[in-house]
């Protein structure tokens, strides 16, 4: 495993619109990522920028990191003041949780970044941007009830997204927003690395899409950059050697705080990170999602982690997932059998035998939660529970939901006072 012993975060550059991040191993192995901006840029601050780089470059190094988890850090360029370098070694060993988890490594395994300077000051910014939020698309329905509750209610409504632009085309032109496109490819080291049987699983990708982000929101003069993860993501997967294992720990409102707080940090209060969902559990998103979009765009979104088919030109669904699974359970209740059905060749989910040990699992009822982007225990409960008067075949079932348990009641969030005014107008 410690095959090297220094991690070097070594350079990053920025021209022709693409941002490339150098790091190394003990300076022999060299390893690459890129980011190609594929938009008009606005009028932007320079120092601004450069601070936003400096957080992707320290961030997106964690998917080169953990291939031999060396146990030296080297920043050869970046500065890291102490609660900078606190919060990325932090969100790289609680982002890691799952990895650690399948790889039958120590998830107390601590990750030090090497703070190089004494205090951090964000840059001085003329002007505060002007534009409206900026919501990330990743295809599925949770950021398609943001922009639905966005839409209208702000000026200047823009969305975004990373790769796959082929699958995500129609879903964009059915949006109907201007939208931003970032083309993200990472070392091929990568592929081989995994096809050698080295350590290989889950990172905290939703930490790396913060921070592209923020540079998306710099780039293009707005302030908000919006992402849609709901109350669930919060829950642990499972526990292992006595730590809380998240799939989703990079959805989490504790990672959200923590970003918001390094933003602040780093760059004042010229950007802004939140989820506008993040009151909603997942049963509610989906209950919403079937009132607000289904209609519009059943055709054109998915919620599968593996929806992104190389060769096509859309989204689709495997239908065989944790993910595919729930999202049939948490819509059943909210959308017409055969109007769901549709979305899967015709196939109702909750009668698919091959689904019920996913089933028992998203339940409670037999081992951890699936390793997905799933909702909560009580969610699945209280889903199956309104399914299970419409399919009796469902009674096979049982289980004890919470007393008093209601899914449509918010929880906690961390987004500014008048986004979160805005929401609850709308409710």
């Amino acid at each position: 495993m410690n095959e090297y012993k220094q991690f070097i975060f070594e350079n990053y550059e920025f021209q022709d619109k693409t941002l490339t991040l150098h790091y190394s191993m003990d300076g022999k192995l060299k390893l690459k990522e890129t980011y190609k901006f594929d938009f008009d840029f606005a009028a932007y601050d320079l120092a601004q920028l450069d601070r936003a780089f400096e957080l992707l470059f320290f961030m997106a190094g964690v998917s080169y990191y953990k291939t031999f988890i060396p146990p030296e850090l080297v920043v050869k360029k970046g500065k890291l003041d102490q609660p900078m370098a606190a919060f990325f070694g932090k969100t790289y060993q609680l982002g890691l949780g799952e990895f650690w988890y399948v790889n039958k490594l120590d998830p107390h395994t601590q990750v030090i970044f090497p703070q190089n300077t004494q205090a951090v000051h964000p840059p001085t910014v003329a002007q505060k941007p002007s534009k409206g939020p900026l919501v990330a698309i990743g295809g599925g329905k949770d950021s398609l009830v943001s922009v639905e509750l966005l839409r209208g209610k702000v000026d200047d409504l823009a969305t975004w997204s990373v790769n796959h632009r082929p699958q995500l085309t129609p879903l964009v032109k059915a949006i109907g927003l201007p939208h931003y496109w970032v083309e993200r490819e990472w070392d091929p080291y990568l592929f081989e690395h995994k096809a050698k049987g080295g350590l290989n699983g889950h990172i905290p990708i939703s930490a790396l899409f913060a921070c592209v982000g923020t540079i998306v929101a710099i780039l293009t003069g707005r302030r908000d950059v919006v992402v849609s993860n709901e109350s669930s993501a919060s829950e642990p997967t499972l526990t292992y050697q006595g730590v809380p294992i998240n799939h989703q720990y990079s959805k989490s409102l504790e990672f959200e705080k923590d970003f918001q707080a390094v933003l602040d940090h780093t760059l004042g209060d010229s950007v802004r990170y939140y989820s506008f969902v993040r009151p909603f559990t997942d049963l509610h998103i989906a209950r919403l999602f079937a009132r607000l979009g289904f209609e519009k765009y059943k055709d054109v979104f998915s919620s599968c982690n593996r929806g992104f088919v190389h060769g096509s030109d859309h989204i689709v669904w495997c239908g065989r997932c944790p993910k595919c699974a729930f999202t049939f359970l948490a819509l059943a209740p909210f959308v017409e059998g055969k109007k769901l059905e549709a979305l899967f060749g015709g196939k109702n989910l909750l009668k698919d035998d091959a689904l019920e040990k996913t089933y028992r699992q998203l339940l409670g009822i037999e081992g951890d939660k699936p390793l997905d982007c799933i909702g909560e225990i009580k969610e699945s409960r209280a889903a199956m529970q309104l399914a299970q008067q419409q399919y009796l075949n469902l009674l096979k079932y049982h289980f004890d939901l919470p007393i008093n348990y209601d899914y449509n009641t918010l929880g906690p969030s961390s987004m500014p006072e008048d986004r979160l005014r805005l929401l609850i107008s709308q409710l």
